[in-house]
């Protein structure tokens, strides 16, 4: 049984946490830390009582002495996640952290340190490397079948501005909250890229970025990173061109999705085969098609992932210097920042 506890009770920890631990019996949510000042109102004190199973606290250090916790998982406002992380390695403890990891790579690589001098794990919660679009692209490329790749695009978009909501936002947010996802999948794959070109701009936001494309150059091989807030025709997610093949996929469908109120339930299912995975293929001197079926996201993973690197001495999937490099592009990103 792996025992946890969180710092935070947002929407990351309601919708892609707990729903998906409540399908597993190996894994027990022990506490949840919120600040008192956020448990002052009525209505929030009720959204605690649907959770029973959980003690929630408002004093930290129930969680960091408490000896059967294997680790905590920190689920704040960006700007804190290197503050509670310093706190828990301190106090001697494994720690799962959202992403953004840090909001600097200086303070990144800090953090690491610590860790590391305290022979404890720091892990990064890379959720999206769960997807079923980003596991289908995975397939695809392992398949063999595209030959040399020439460029792959990797999309997140939006319809307008209104959709991710553009009020109070500071330069870099679009590039943390998703370019660091993006990023963060394609380094996985190819690992450092060559060199970087970027294209970082702002048309509606008083201030912040609202598009960006990031390319990462691989030899001859380029993968560009983008996302907007401003395409109305859905684009596809990933978009592979190779020597001898081409693979689509778009967004995944109506797959693993929380559902109801509070606390939510969770759907976990194969998206509809008109969602799957695309591959044409040149082969026998004519273009054949293949599909490639979705696998279900289970973001509960990521336990797994923190718990084989505790307690088997796993190398963490995310490695600490593949944190640090997205970090580093994303600062290098907004020094070539444009406005209207």
């Amino acid at each position: 049984m792996i025992v946890v506890a969180m710092i935070g009770f947002g929407n990351s920890v309601v919708r892609y946490h707990l729903p998906f631990l409540k399908h597993r019996d190996d894994i027990f949510v022990k506490y949840v830390y919120r600040r008192p000042e956020d448990r002052q109102d009525p209505l929030e004190l009720a959204r605690e009582q649907k959770y029973p199973s959980i003690t929630f606290t408002s004093n930290l250090d129930d969680i960091l002495n408490d000896s059967a916790v294997d680790f905590v998982v920190i689920n704040t406002p960006d700007a804190t996640h290197s503050y509670y992380a310093k706190k828990i390695l301190n106090a001697g403890k494994h720690v799962l952290v959202e992403k953004p990891f840090a909001l600097a790579s200086k303070t990144a690589k800090a953090i690491f340190d610590l860790a590391n001098q305290k022979n404890l794990i720091c892990y990064v919660n890379q959720n999206r490397r769960y997807d079923t679009d980003y596991l289908s692209l995975k397939a695809a490329l392992d398949s063999q079948k595209l030959g040399d790749i020439i460029e792959i695009e990797s999309h997140y978009h939006y319809q307008t501005p209104d959709d991710y909501g553009i009020e109070k936002r500071e330069w870099g947010w679009f590039l943390f909250s998703l370019g660091v996802h993006n990023l963060d999948q394609m380094i996985a794959l190819f690992g450092m890229p060559d060199h970087v070109d970027y294209d970082v701009r702002s048309f509606v936001t008083v201030q912040g970025e609202d598009t960006f494309t990031i390319t990462l150059h691989y030899g001859l091989m380029q993968v560009k990173v983008s996302s907007s807030l401003f395409s109305k025709f859905k684009k596809p997610r990933f978009y592979v061109e190779g020597t001898q093949g081409t693979f689509i996929k778009y967004p995944q469908g109506n797959i693993s999705k929380v559902q109801g109120d509070e606390p939510y339930t969770l759907a976990l299912k194969q998206e509809p085969e008109t969602n799957f995975g695309k591959m044409l293929v040149y082969e026998n001197k004519q273009i054949v098609e293949h599909v490639i079926p979705s696998e279900i996201t289970d973001y509960s993973q990521v336990y797994d992932d923190v718990y084989a690197s505790i307690y088997n001495q796993q190398p963490p999937k995310v490695k600490q210097a593949e944190v640090i490099k997205v970090i580093e592009i994303i600062e290098a990103a907004l020094k070539h920042r444009k406005q209207k």
